[in-house]
């Protein structure tokens, strides 16, 4: 079974959000791992665009948080190695994803953990840095903002690192380590970074503090950001890196499976808001269809189907299992999508995919 995302595409006009869209696409055709939500097909219709990816039906990591579960040291210690794999994965196909938080971690039914929501990753090759301000406020790491503010020498990898020592900071602890909210001025931020310091429970042990000391650390030269430098920490000597990637390590936490994993209340004002609902769609394309020669003559309607017509052309269309079996007719040995996702990284370079739909919508409406 999958799951189905499905964007309209007129709001993602009028939102600005079509670049991101694309942005989500072109990076995860070209990925494939036992800790990420992997795509599987995209299509679109005159309506709308469509993303099918894996199931997970154990909620979101902020979900078990609100409902007070209480996450041990080793369902943590878990998960950070499970997440470790994923950012290497990441970083060797040069993404930084710079939106790591417990809302875009996703749990199976059997507890492992996905990384989820690629609209605002992006691609570095080399010694490239990126420099523009993305992420949630909460998680990002001091060089992020500091490239904001004085134009800094921008950030790399290790700011997913960084995110991933607060996740498991409030994983363990119920709260973040800086009061740190959307709203809170970046000044203000970069003052706490210089004089707040971190308070460790002693109630962790000395491993675990170690650990977190070193993601948290405020210069990411000297940051653990890499897998290579978690599996050399002392608390992580005794993990079988082999058995995680394999999910032969059971959890500590394993969701309810005879629950909704998700606050309902949420769910259902969604669908109540939603509306284009799919199951009207052939009634109302059909519907619109007879008004289109009314429409034609209004300047903005023009503009509007340009964007939308530019959309269509550039919609990227995926199907993993077609892919699959292309590569296994013709022998490759070489990783899913591995040419697809060299394709993506020319394109996604941080900064420099803003114009997707620029060549066919001369009014901006995908900047």
């Amino acid at each position: 079974m999958y799951a189905m995302k499905y964007m309209n595409k007129q709001k993602c006009i009028e939102r600005d959000e079509v670049r991101n869209v694309f942005r989500e696409l072109q990076i995860m055709q070209g990925l494939e791992h036992p800790f990420l939500v992997n795509l599987w097909y995209s299509f679109q219709d005159e309506e709308d665009m469509f993303m099918v990816v894996d199931l997970l039906l154990g909620g979101d990591l902020r979900y078990h948080l609100q409902q007070n579960v209480h996450f041990n040291e080793g369902t943590v210690k878990l998960y950070i190695c499970e997440l470790a794999l994923s950012l290497d994965y990441l970083q060797r196909y040069h993404i930084i994803h710079r939106d790591i938080k417990p809302d875009n971690i996703l749990l199976d039914e059997h507890g492992h953990v996905h990384i989820t929501d690629f609209n605002i990753a992006t691609i570095v090759k080399g010694s490239e840095k990126a420099s523009s301000m993305a992420g949630t406020k909460p998680y990002m790491a001091p060089e992020v903002f500091q490239a904001f503010m004085d134009g800094g020498p921008g950030y790399s990898y290790p700011v997913d690192w960084w995110s991933l020592g607060i996740t498991a900071y409030e994983l363990l602890r119920g709260w973040r380590p800086y009061e740190i909210h959307s709203a809170t001025p970046i000044d203000e931020i970069l003052n706490m970074f210089k004089i707040e310091r971190v308070h460790y429970s002693s109630a962790w042990c000395k491993g675990m503090t170690a650990l977190l000391k070193k993601l948290l650390t405020k210069d990411p030269e000297c940051r653990l950001s890499s897998l290579t430098d978690i599996q050399s920490s002392p608390y992580l000597v005794d993990v079988n890196w082999d058995a995680v990637l394999e999910k032969a390590v059971t959890p500590g936490f394993v969701p309810n499976k005879g629950r909704l994993n998700c606050d309902p209340t949420f769910e259902l004002e969604e669908m109540i808001l939603e509306s284009k609902p799919l199951h009207k769609k052939k009634k109302r394309l059909a519907k619109n269809k007879s008004k289109d020669g009314a429409k034609e003559t209004c300047p903005l309607n023009v503009h509007l189907q340009q964007c939308l017509e530019t959309v269509r052309k550039e919609f990227i269309i995926f199907n993993r299992e077609k892919l699959r079996r292309q590569q296994d007719q013709s022998g490759q040995t070489s990783s899913l999508g591995s040419r697809a996702a060299l394709q993506s990284h020319e394109k996604l370079q941080d900064g420099r995919n803003n114009n997707l739909l620029g060549h066919g919508c001369t009014r901006g409406c995908s900047s």
